[in-house]
């Protein structure tokens, strides 16, 4: 297979682009989809390229079909993927659940549209409950929430190595705006830094002793349900520990924690870098992973930073709750939000929000 990217070199194109090349390098094989802006582009440069470099594609019918095609591919070998946004994250959830309960190593690149229901096509932080817990399980999936278009190549690498060595399904969270916006990043390609290729092979079928795997997505006794759950409920516990990721500026002292996630965070960073520059003691708090969520890391960024919270998201609350939950024993002095949902925050408006 001819390889996407050799050595490194520096580009400038659009999130959508991004997410097309870092699945190439990644080494995908395959990517199943259906139309749904703001994401269309990924699957029109995926397309385009994937003849050159010997990969396939498949439009479906509509994005349940898109999640369980891709699914058969992962059975049968392939490193398969999709993307999708908004309405279609919504029919994503059955496959996801499969995936969750067989542990399939499905990766879904989102990025997020405005809601409820089909709403704005353009940008909001509106999917973060829906992707770290929808489906009828215990949201045993890895969450990405990237914040520029280096991160969208990154995560979405290093989404189909986690996903395979994990089997969890594992999903990358962007938005409509970096779905859209140009922006420069360097490509690479990820053998040469040593992350090896994804672990692909058939899941159905005879297993390397011979042995014919058997997957169950349904249970007729509660005990048997209770028993995978436990198992895949401490695999899950125990990633999660090298799972987690996050982000943290600032130094013990300080008198605010500002924490948010995605784009968001890019805004909320550039707000408490001015803010430090003019002596302020405020500490920056982003989580990387929304799922499994770095609640250790959190506390200690909250300790270091009096136990003041402000809290800025693009939507009314869902990362809100992340956190309200994170908190745990923890003691916050104050817990303050900057919520706008399905609008975009700038630097400036949370400088202004954050109290004197």
């Amino acid at each position: 297979m001819k390889e996407a990217v050799e050595g490194e070199k520096r580009a400038f194109m659009s999130g959508n682009e991004v997410v097309a090349w870092a699945a190439l390098a990644a080494g995908a094989d395959f990517m199943y989809g259906y139309p749904i802006t703001p994401q269309n582009e990924i699957m029109h440069y995926w397309r385009r390229l994937a003849p050159e470099y010997g990969r396939g594609f498949l439009q479906t019918e509509d994005e349940l079909s898109a999640g369980f095609a891709t699914i058969g591919g992962i059975l049968s070998g392939k490193v398969a993927f999709s993307a999708t946004a908004g309405p279609g994250t919504v029919l994503f959830q059955e496959p996801l659940s499969m995936a969750e309960m067989m542990r399939i190593p499905l990766v879904v690149v989102i990025q997020q549209r405005g809601g409820p229901s089909t709403a704005t096509v353009i940008y909001s932080q509106q999917e973060v409950t829906l992707a770290c817990f929808g489906g009828n399980g215990e949201g045993l999936r890895l969450v990405y929430s990237t914040s520029s278009h280096q991160e969208l190549y990154d995560y979405t690498i290093k989404a189909f190595h986690r996903a395979w060595r994990y089997r969890f399904p594992t999903l990358v969270l962007g938005d409509g705006y970096q779905a859209k916006m140009h922006e420069a990043l360097t490509l690479y390609n990820p053998q040469e830094r040593g992350w090896g290729k994804v672990p692909a092979e058939p899941i159905l079928g005879l297993d390397r002793k011979g042995s014919v795997r058997h997957l169950r997505n349904t249970f007729s006794v509660e005990e048997e349900l209770a028993e995978t759950l436990r198992r895949s409920l401490a695999d899950y516990r125990k990633a999660a520990e090298e799972l987690v990721e996050y982000e943290f500026l600032g130094e013990w002292g300080g008198e605010l924690l500002v924490v948010a996630h995605g784009i968001v965070g890019r805004a909320a960073r550039a707000a408490v870098r001015g803010l430090r520059a003019e002596g302020r003691r405020v500490n920056f708090f982003r989580p990387i992973t929304l799922r499994p969520f770095p609640g250790q890391a959190f506390q200690e960024a909250l300790r270091a930073s009096g136990g003041a919270l402000l809290v800025v998201e693009s939507a009314q609350g869902q990362l809100g709750r992340i956190i309200k939950e994170a908190l745990a024993e923890e003691e916050s002095g104050s817990f303050q939000t900057l919520y706008r949902p399905g609008v975009g925050i700038t630097a400036e408006e949370i400088m202004e929000a954050v109290p004197l």
